[in-house]
């Protein structure tokens, strides 16, 4: 008699190989469907259970005063017969998840109730718009959502386009179809906890950021792909470096960005034109689109830039970094006055 283990000794290891890929792949699908299926069916009853607050305030004509008593009652009733879930700030949200998105077909199932949980905290409906876009369009995880929202992204882009621009954003989320749209003016590098008065050197901004690559990749954006650090250029016999060095799959050519502690001068801005000259010539591949030069530094004096800047042909800018989070309080104004100077 012919023993099993000498029968699966004979099998074909390829042949095995491939009916445990198939099996695992199976129950990979099955499982994503499942979690997939719970996320739809608790978006449904979150979404349902907003409505239904709203009809019965809008049927009793509840005036605003008992509002709050009507959660408030909810979420004893609720929690006794049904346990957790229902406590007065997840049916808050569960009104305004209705109230947001009346129609449910506007509610992508591609996002979890924690993502809307997020985005239900902006208290502008713009706002909330366009991190809903770029959530999707992104696929942002619930924590990148969250980032991105305390530093607000939305306010930083917009303020560097006018009423129309704020507009689109909200509209369409934050398309990449050239250079200028991958830039960002502050960039936001709290996550390098580097001191805010303290001196730190260029060196240490670097290696923070490339110790924390994930989280700046999440600030530069979509697209982006980390090539390497003090990327070296022989030119002239002579060695030159340039701090960091990506690749942009969107617009499918280099970026490099060169680091300044302080104030950005006149002599950063040639010397970056260098970097991108020699990389058209050198590194450049007939396919790729010509590179991008990113100065970002502390400071910049916008006279001297615009004179440092006039006649270069390659795609070169300046921008400013802070080791803090901007206070939307203020861009939020300046959001303000742009949009009413625009009126």
């Amino acid at each position: 008699m012919t023993d099993r283990n000498d029968i699966m000794a004979s099998m074909p290891a390829a042949d095995y190989e491939t009916l445990v890929g198939r099996i695992d792949n199976l129950w990979s699908t099955a499982r994503n469907r499942a979690v997939e299926a719970v996320n739809t069916e608790l978006l449904d009853a979150n979404w349902k259970t907003g409505q239904y607050i709203v009809e019965f305030e809008q049927q009793g004509k509840i005036r605003a005063e008992y509002g709050t008593q009507l959660i408030n009652r909810l979420a004893k009733d609720l929690t006794a017969r049904r346990g957790k879930g229902f406590s007065r700030s997840n049916l808050i949200y569960m009104r305004k998840f209705y109230l947001c998105f009346p129609k449910s077909v506007t509610v992508s199932h591609l996002l979890t109730w924690s993502h809307y949980y997020e985005l239900l905290k902006c208290e502008d409906e713009m706002e909330m718009q366009f991190y809903y876009k770029e959530a999707l369009n992104q696929k942002w995880k619930v924590r990148e959502l969250r980032r991105q929202i305390k530093s607000s992204l939305f306010h930083r882009l917009a303020l560097s386009t006018d009423k129309a621009g704020v507009l689109a954003l909200a509209r369409q989320g934050h398309p990449i179809l050239t250079a200028d749209d991958i830039i960002h003016d502050p960039y936001v590098l709290e996550f390098t906890g580097l001191p805010q008065k303290k001196r730190y050197k260029e060196n240490d901004l670097e290696k923070a950021l490339k110790d924390n690559m994930e989280k700046f990749l999440l600030e530069l954006g979509r697209g982006f792909a980390f090539i390497g650090r003090q990327y070296v250029m022989p030119i002239g016999g002579r060695q030159f470096k340039v701090d960091l060095v990506f690749y942009h799959a969107i617009l499918k050519c280099y970026v490099l960005i060169d680091l300044k502690r302080n104030e950005i001068s006149h002599g950063d801005i040639g010397q970056m034109n260098l970097y991108l000259n020699y990389f058209k010539n050198e590194v450049c591949m007939p396919d790729d689109n010509p590179p991008i030069g990113i100065v970002l530094g502390a400071k910049r004096d916008e006279v001297l830039m615009e004179y440092a800047l006039e006649g270069i042909t390659n795609q070169l800018f300046v921008a400013r970094y802070q080791l803090y989070l901007p206070r939307k309080e203020e861009l939020q104004a300046q959001l303000d006055k742009v949009l009413n100077d625009n009126a």
